[in-house]
This record gives C-alpha cells, structure tokens and sequence, in this order.
C-alpha cells in the first residue's frame, strides 16, 4: 500500500468515528418534552392595577404654592449671606487663564517681599505676590511658600450663592 492510500484510508476512518459520535439516543429528552406538555397549564399571575392619571390644575390664586415651571430659587435674603466676587474689580492678567493651566516655576524674595514665579499657558513668566488676582473663579492669591501658591477660589454653589475654595498651584518638577 502506498503512502497516499494510508492516509485516505485513516482520514476515512475518522470520518466513520466523528459520523458516529453524532446519531445519540435522544429517548431521554423527547420523554422529559412529553412529560412537560402532560402537566395542565396554569393561569398567569395578576397584573397589578393601573391607577389612572391625577391631573392637577395650577392656577394664579393659588396662594403661595410655587409654580411647577420654574426652578427653586432661594430667596434675597438667603443670596446675600456668604462670600461674593467683587464685580467692579479691574481682571488681572493671570484672570483670563484656568487655574489648572498656570505652573509655578519659583519663588523670589525681595526687599523682604516674596514673589511666586507663574508661568502662563503661552509659556510668559511672571511675578505675583499675596493678594494678586488668579484664575478664572476669582481666585486671590492667600499665601506663598518655596513650595506652593495657595489661592482662595470664589465659585458658584449652583443655586443662587457662593462659596470659597482652596486651591494650590504647587513647584513644577
């Protein structure tokens, strides 16, 4: 027998066994389908009951209930308490940059001042001391160590007022 012969003879051969793996005995699962379509059927749960629409008219006697279409807004007097941006405050010119964009590159001492080094997103260095203006939250620069700017952030509270937020720009690696 040649070599070409051999392997048609075994391919055939597995062929046979693969075929024949195939055709099971499938009485067992035909019998558990009978067994299944034999038992009665039963109801379906309820379904829970559908209430009907409320419909609630709004009208302009209605006393002092607030209105359905506009936002809860805290009154004047709960606005006026707490910090507030001064609005007629000339911007500096680190104002127009987020804070997270500026980059402190040193601290300088001078004639007993000390002066944080900030560089710009345009790459600009300059000199801002205690109380300059920074950021876009009205940010007020509190103190200033070899190692950090601390700024005190004026932000929105979302509802009418405002709250501080401590923020630091520390010495860039």
């Amino acid at each position: 027998m040649s070599l070409r012969t051999m392997q048609r003879l075994v391919g055939l051969l597995a062929l046979c066994v693969a075929l024949g793996a195939c055709g099971r005995n499938m009485d067992d699962l035909e019998q558990y389908i009978d067994t299944i379509k034999a038992q009665p059927g039963q109801r379906p749960e309820q379904l829970p009951e559908i209430r009907p629409y409320e419909t609630v008219r709004y009208t302009a006697d209605a006393g002092n209930a607030r209105s359905p279409f506009e936002p809860d807004r805290p009154t004047v007097s709960q606005r006026s308490t707490g910090p507030r941006p001064i609005d007629d405050r000339p911007k500096e010119y680190l104002e127009r940059f987020p804070l997270d964009s500026l980059a402190m590159a040193g601290t300088l001492s001078l004639a007993g001042t000390s002066y944080a080094l900030l560089i710009d997103p345009e790459g600009l260095v300059h000199q801002v001391l205690r109380g300059n203006y920074i950021g876009q939250n009205d940010g007020r620069i509190v103190n200033i160590t070899e190692s950090e700017i601390e700024v005190m952030e004026i932000v929105s509270d979302g509802i009418g007022g405002y709250v501080e937020r401590e923020a630091t720009i520390s010495l860039a690696d």
